[in-house]
């Protein structure tokens, strides 16, 4: 990537100080919804006066949530600690229904930030509703796009999150199922759902894996490329980063230790003892500079060759609110 030092082997390396092949995973950090995220947070910052409250982190990251603050942001996490007639932001991870009615009914200027692709399993979970079907929805329980796609959709909504829930279930009628997916999870574990769904329910309506997100699916697949390439695979993100959390199960699924690195400036230099090559990725909430930082943490430990994996290069992007598209493209 433009921008990052590189050390070839040739060059002048400190005497007597360990030596490591650092290889950055492609793609890595921010995606399309996270941007749009923050865009439409800063967007509201410009075009009404602070504060402007968000409810719950607008993406799941310290820093982001930090710089945000600065900046005049404060977050809740509940609508009504919000005051009357105020500016309210969803986040990115997306709000029920009653969220909604409850701003609403507070009168409360509102922005959803929600990602798109959030809210097309939304209106997915909510077309077969109407269709009469009971809704199985696959993800993480207590996860803060779960509550809000479970608060979608109307009528029966089952969730599952591996296959010994799948076996438990029980529907009205086994053969008007249909199910969605948290956009977030491990590709290679909703597979496994999806069949033991089909197993248990052959006439089962969905959409296969398409509901996992486009830069949950690349940064999966390039973290098992990564893996097959160092000795310890360090993914920078959050702890409550779903996402996060499943780019180290699949390094760790893939056979190579995985560790989530929060802060940069607290990771444990024994965790490169007898290591030879780091990976290095990002969840889709985290940051670049968190990047940035690591790699400068790592140098003060040990001499540096670093490499960028070949990988896919992202081009998505996704609109803003009629409200903040002028305000946003005059910067």
């Amino acid at each position: 990537m433009d921008g990052l030092p590189k050390m070839k082997s040739s060059d002048h390396l400190e005497e007597g100080r360990q030596r490591i092949r650092v290889v950055l995973a492609q793609p890595r950090g921010f995606c399309a919804g996270v941007d749009r995220a923050i865009a439409i947070a800063e967007g509201a910052l410009k075009l009404y006066e602070p504060p402007v409250y968000v409810r719950h982190e607008i993406v799941h990251n310290r820093r982001v949530v930090e710089n945000l603050k600065a900046k005049g942001v404060q977050f809740v996490e509940e609508i009504h600690q919000i005051p009357d007639n105020a500016i309210a932001v969803f986040s990115a991870h997306g709000v029920s229904k009653k969220v909604q009615q409850d701003a609403a009914e507070r009168g409360l200027e509102s922005l959803d930030a929600t990602c798109p692709l959030v809210s097309k399993v939304h209106k997915e979970g909510q077309r077969y509703a109407a269709k009469g079907y009971d809704v199985i929805l696959i993800g993480h329980e207590n996860h803060p796009e779960v509550e809000g796609t479970l608060g979608q959709i109307p009528g029966p909504v089952y969730l599952v999150s591996d296959v010994q829930d799948v076996e438990a279930l029980e529907v009205r009628d086994p053969d008007k199922v249909a199910y969605v997916t948290q956009t977030t999870l491990s590709v290679d574990d909703t597979r496994d759902v999806i069949r033991a769904l089909k197993r248990r329910f052959p006439n089962i309506a969905g959409p296969n894996i398409k509901d996992i997100c486009y830069a949950t699916q690349n940064r999966q697949a390039a973290v098992r490329d990564l893996a097959a390439q160092v000795d310890l695979v360090l993914v920078v993100g959050a702890h409550n980063s779903s996402n996060s959390n499943r780019l180290c199960e699949v390094s760790n699924d893939s056979g190579t230790p995985s560790h989530l690195v929060e802060d940069p400036a607290k990771i444990d230099p024994q965790l490169l003892q007898g290591i030879e090559a780091v990976g290095i990725t990002a969840g889709a909430s985290t940051p670049e500079e968190l990047v940035q930082e690591l790699i400068g943490k790592l140098r003060e430990f040990a001499d540096l060759e670093i490499s960028n994996m070949d990988g896919i290069v992202e081009n998505v992007s996704f609109g803003l609110p009629a409200s903040l598209r002028e305000v946003v493209q005059a910067g």
